[in-house]
């Protein structure tokens, strides 16, 4: 029984050219090799599964051939390449730094260096995660790196370029590999599927790809693993069993019954999901990435980004435009807000019930959000005009209101008629005008009106035209208010006052600072706080929004305003005295009175100042 290789091993790229996405470096390392302008260092830097030792050791194994070919590849006949397809070339040298990372293992490599090969032009050295390396082990190989022997080439392998020292990416030349496309991850599998003469489907092969992302040896293990799995058969269904993947009809299903406001059936389906043993942070996130990708169907420019089975494009498309874009993203919202809370939900069943029962009934929240006028609703290209009745003039008013009310309602008629003439000159030619009412007759002259066209017609009307006359009313009768003017004597006054407030609340430490601070006038409409230091300007300004109130509230004045401003008075400038100490003190006696320093020496006596 021959042992199994797995495919990240059996179909390894040998050449330049079957290596997948990185078009980028093979060709540049093709063209350096061909015009002789190979660097003695190089680091390869990008994620994991991507072909970084992969491209190490053809270059290795093609820098060496003996029958290079005209575009820069080896011949793989000759007998160092195939030495080195069999792994018993002397000429390229692998280190782990992962667990060979310290300064020993540094100095054995560089004491291997001084030796040239024994065939062939260049000894490679391949040290794979370097970034592992400690800081001693850098500093030991620097020397080494920056100078080696004309026959040594060095290459560096990493998927963590941050963490190496500046000084070693300055003495290397940096290739940055980038993730593997989906569609090249498709064609490689395609082939290799072709190779080993398996049957599978391309919407399979697809959700390998999107599950790799970007890493090739991860899509080429999860193959392995599903055709042992499934005996050879690679299917949709069988695919997604074994990657523990939600299909996404169950989401086309959810959307359309969230859609029609079916709360039941969202959550049978919730239920059969859960039965089928996923849990709910996969049903989360798959349901936000699915509305995600229905928030891209939506506009051609970024259709691009849409990455999902082809068989369902169209269906994505399709649902896209049934959806309007503000529940798709209040629905994104909803459900990011979940998965954050999920790991503190007690209860993870009804967290997701809950989530979804937000969802079910998002249409009416939007559409209340709409009608309410948040949002603004598009205006028709044609407008149909309001209709108005004749407005009859008012109920006659008692006698006891005397001459007054027929005045007062002949007026608000006259009103009346000039809104409607308002509203009848914006109307198209096309549309019908109602007839203008004549002018209001007055109360003796006026027919007798029926009580349910007064109710109808003349009530509301009327009513609308006092609430808008009593408004400005006010509004007038606000403005006749006199403001009182700004001077030190009333604005004293006013400070007086609001410290007495604060004496009230026993707030104490704001009194002490008012008291303190000094006003000055600027203009009639604001003036300046004067304190001491920072500490008391930030007690006033504690006080803003009460102060200002109060202070508009005292002067009836809006607009009236102040700054706070912190200057040093002149006491506070001017030296203090502070009390001596115990030297000073002494020192001070001692000129009084030297007998005392005279005892001190005789009794020899050791003073603790």
């Amino acid at each position: 029984m021959d042992s199994f290789i797995v495919s990240a091993r059996k179909y390894r790229p040998q050449t330049f050219n079957t290596v997948v996405g990185q078009a980028h470096i093979t060709t540049t390392l093709k063209n350096a090799i061909k015009n002789n302008q190979l660097a003695h260092a190089f680091l390869f830097c990008g994620p994991r599964g991507v072909g970084k030792t992969t491209c190490a050791r053809i270059l290795a194994k093609t820098i060496n051939c003996e029958n290079l070919q005209p575009d820069g590849e080896a011949c793989n006949q000759c007998n160092s390449c195939v030495s080195f397809n069999a792994g018993t070339s002397l000429n390229i040298h692998e280190l782990d730094a992962a667990s060979n990372n310290s300064v020993d293992d540094i100095r054995t490599l560089t004491e291997q260096v001084r030796f040239a090969p024994q065939a062939g032009k260049y000894k490679v050295y391949i040290i794979d995660e370097v970034h592992m390396l400690s800081s001693s082990a850098f500093n030991a190989f620097l020397k080494t790196l920056e100078e080696p022997p004309p026959y040594a080439i060095f290459i560096l392998a990493t998927t963590e370029k941050h963490k190496i020292l500046p000084t070693i990416l300055s003495r290397c030349q940096i290739f940055d590999f980038k993730r593997i496309t989906p569609n090249d991850t498709i064609e490689h599998l395609q082939e290799i599927c072709e190779k080993e003469e398996i049957h599978c489907e391309k919407a399979a092969l697809q959700v390998i790809a999107q599950k790799s992302e970007g890493c090739m040896r991860d899509a080429l293990s999860i193959l392995d693993k599903i055709v042992s799995f499934t005996n050879g058969e690679l299917s949709y269904k069988n695919t997604l069993e074994h990657l523990n993947i939600l299909d996404a009809d169950y989401y086309f299903k959810l959307i359309e019954a969230m859609q029609a406001q079916d709360l039941s059936s969202v959550l049978l389906l919730y239920d059969d999901i859960n039965k089928k043993g996923f849990e709910g942070d996969i049903v989360l996130n798959g349901f936000a990435e699915f509305i995600r990708n229905l928030l891209v169907s939506r506009d051609e420019k970024i259709a691009g980004l849409l990455e999902v089975v082809e068989s369902f494009k169209e269906k994505y498309i399709a649902t896209a435009r049934k959806v309007s874009p503000a529940w798709l993203i209040s629905a994104l919202n909803i459900l990011n807000e979940a998965e954050i809370n999920y790991k503190g939900a007690r209860n993870k069943k009804l967290h997701i019930e809950l989530a979804l029962i937000k969802l079910s009934y998002l249409n009416q929240a939007v559409e209340l959000v709409n009608d309410s006028g948040v949002v603004k609703k598009k205006i028709t290209d044609i407008t149909k005009p309001v209709s108005f009745k004749n407005i009859r003039p008012a109920v006659p008013a008692p006698p006891s209101a005397g001459k007054t009310a027929p005045k007062k309602a002949a007026k608000e008629q006259a009103e009346a008629k000039l809104i409607i003439e308002g509203n009848a000159a914006r109307e198209p030619e096309s549309v019908y005008r109602p007839p203008v009412a004549p002018s209001a007759p007055t109360a003796e002259s006026a027919p007798a009106a029926e009580p349910h066209e007064t109710a109808t017609a003349t009530l509301p009307k009327l009513s609308s035209l006092a609430k808008i006359r009593k408004r400005f009313e006010q509004q007038k009768a606000n403005e006749t208010v006199e403001s009182l003017p700004l001077n030190m004597d009333t604005l004293v006054d006013a400070w007086s006052i609001y410290i007495d407030r604060l004496e009230e609340q026993k707030n104490h430490s704001a009194v002490t600072n008012f008291k303190l601070a000094k006003l000055r006038i600027t203009d009639p409409q604001s003036f300046e706080i004067v304190v001491e230091n920072n500490i008391q300007q930030k007690f006033v300004e504690q006080e803003r929004s009460g102060l200002i109130e109060h202070l508009q509230s005292y002067f009836r004045n809006r607009t009236i305003s102040y700054i706070i401003l912190a200057e040093e008075s002149d006491e506070s400038s001017a030296p203090q005295e502070r009390p001596l100490n115990s030297r000073e003190q002494y020192l001070k006696m001692v000129e009084h009175y030297p007998l005392v320093k005279e005892l001190k020496d005789r009794l020899r006596l050791e003073l603790d100042y």
